[in-house]
Order: structure tokens, then sequence, then C-alpha cells
């Protein structure tokens, strides 16, 4: 319906107390910084300036009961090209930083894109909250993969999600590491300036993505798992309140790394955003036991 995205009315609505300086309080998760940041960035801009590229590193663990500061440097801004340098702000020191390029509109004739896979519409598909409620009814479910999805169940995530093929939570044996999802903002955006759109894909980006790369090694149990840096392109424009689908894909793991590329496709198969992400990734040596 035409109920307000919460991820535009609370999760990307930042304080704004100086020029260039923004607060946000609330849950700490990946996405949520990089599309607070790039909101922080987008302040210091023109309207006609559009996002087309950021790149972040996460450099120390936040802490969820202090509020977040976002100081806006503008580094440069030239006749088609602006760069804002954002940094969040902790206890005194930087959590995060990240440099975003705004573009104005130049056309071209140098144009080519990959081709979208070929894959079911979300209307033929489950949520995951769905595909969570069929496994939590089978009664050899193991308890301690019981707790795990009753724990995703609960968690209040302003995405709906649609997996085009869901891993069998059975199954511990290794995969391709590949996923694909449908996935858009819950609630309504509207047509808005494109800058808004951005900023909840850049949220959207990061759920579930360094997963992908634990796809063929799903015998051992997480130790630890966190985002290193973030990258992201913007190609064409989209709405995030409309179904896109998310190809991930992980081309490499190792020396407790992994990672994972992506790529938001539009309903009518235009590339609209491409992703990349390191994470660290750290198992127990002992691989598990089987899930039943």
């Amino acid at each position: 319906g035409d109920l307000r995205s919460v991820l535009i009315t609370s999760v990307l609505n930042l304080e704004r107390l100086e020029l260039d300086l923004f607060r946000c309080a609330g849950r700490l998760f990946g996405g949520q910084i990089v599309g607070q940041a790039l909101v922080a960035a987008a302040h210091a801009v023109s309207r006609d300036e559009q996002v087309h590229s950021l790149h972040c590193y996460f450099v120390r663990t936040g802490d969820p009961k202090v509020p977040v500061l976002y100081e806006v440097e503008r580094t440069r801004t030239g006749k088609s090209f602006s760069v804002r340098s954002v940094k969040a702000i902790q206890h005194g020191k930087p959590i995060f930083t990240c440099q975003a390029s705004f573009q104005l509109s130049q056309g071209s004739p140098v144009q080519h894109q990959f081709t979208m896979p070929a894959v079911p519409p979300p209307e033929e598909l489950l949520t995951q909250e769905e595909l969570i409620e069929k496994f939590l009814q089978n009664p050899n479910l193991a308890e301690r993969y019981r707790k795990h999805l009753t724990k995703i169940q609960a968690q209040d995530v302003p995405i709906d999600i649609k997996p085009v093929n869901p891993p069998d939570v059975f199954c511990s044996e290794s995969q391709e590491p590949k996923q694909l999802f449908w996935v858009r903002a819950r609630g309504y955006i509207g047509e808005t300036d494109m800058k808004v759109h951005c900023c909840v894909a850049a949220y959207i980006s990061d759920y579930a993505f360094l997963g992908t790369a634990l796809l063929p090694h799903r015998q051992y149990r997480i130790k630890f798992m966190v985002s290193l840096d973030h990258s992201m392109w913007f190609h064409a424009p989209f709405r995030a309140d409309h179904w896109m689908l998310y190809e991930c894909e992980s081309p490499w793991a190792g020396g407790c790394r992994g990672l994972v590329q992506g790529r938001l496709w539009r309903r009518d198969g235009v590339l609209a955003v491409t992703c990349a992400q390191e994470g660290v990734i750290r198992v127990e040596q002992t691989p598990n036991q089987s899930k039943l």
C-alpha cells in the first residue's frame, strides 16, 4: 500500500547538527551505516548530481548504544564529477569511512551490459518468512537450527526478500557460491530524487551478501563474520521499492577472508547497480555434525 517505507522515515533519516555534520542513533547494521553515510554525502551536493559510485571501509566495531556522527568533507566539486568523503564517528574515533562520487547526467554512445539471468518472477516464489515458517514446522529440525531460524524470524527487517533457489537448511553439503534473491524496500518510496533510492539500495545490498561466500563451506560452524569494505557502482535509474533481482556470487575465499560480487537488476532486464564486498570469515576447524 502507500505506507511510507520505514527506511525513509526512520532508518536512513539523519538529524542535521551543522552544515556537514549529522547524527543518527539505533541498531548498527553494515548496510545501514553505508546507507546513512550516503545520505550525509548526498546533502552536500546539488540536486542535479547523482551518485555513481561509493567505496567504504569498516574500520572499528560499532557501539549500538551510542549515536553515530557523520562528518562530511567536500573533497572536490568539479564541472562533471564531485567527491564527498564521510567519516562515521563514535567515542571520538572513526568506525567507518566512505568516499562517494557524484556525476551530472551525461550521454554517451558507448554502452553495454551483461544479460540478466532467467529466473521465475517474484509472484511465483515464497518470501523468506514463509520459507522459515516451513522449515520450523519440520519436527526433525535440530534445536540449535530452530533457535537460529527463530532469531532470524524475530528480526524486524524493512526489506521484502524472495530467494530464487533457497539453500536446503537440512543439508551441510557444499554448494556453488551463488545466490539469487528478489528484493525491495518494504513500504512506499515513490518517484523522488534518485539519490534516495540509491541510499536505500545501499542498505539492501549488504543484507545476506557476505553469506554467499559460505555456501561451499556449510560443514563449518561460523565463529566470526564481519564486513571489511563495500563498494557500489550505480548505472541506471531504478525504484528501490519495486522488485529487483539481486545476483550474488563469490569468486574467491582464503586467508580468513571472502570476496563477494553482486548485481541488482530491474525487472525489465536493465543492470542498475553493481556491488563488491570483502569480509573476515573465521570458522571452527571441526566440521558441523548433521542438522538432523
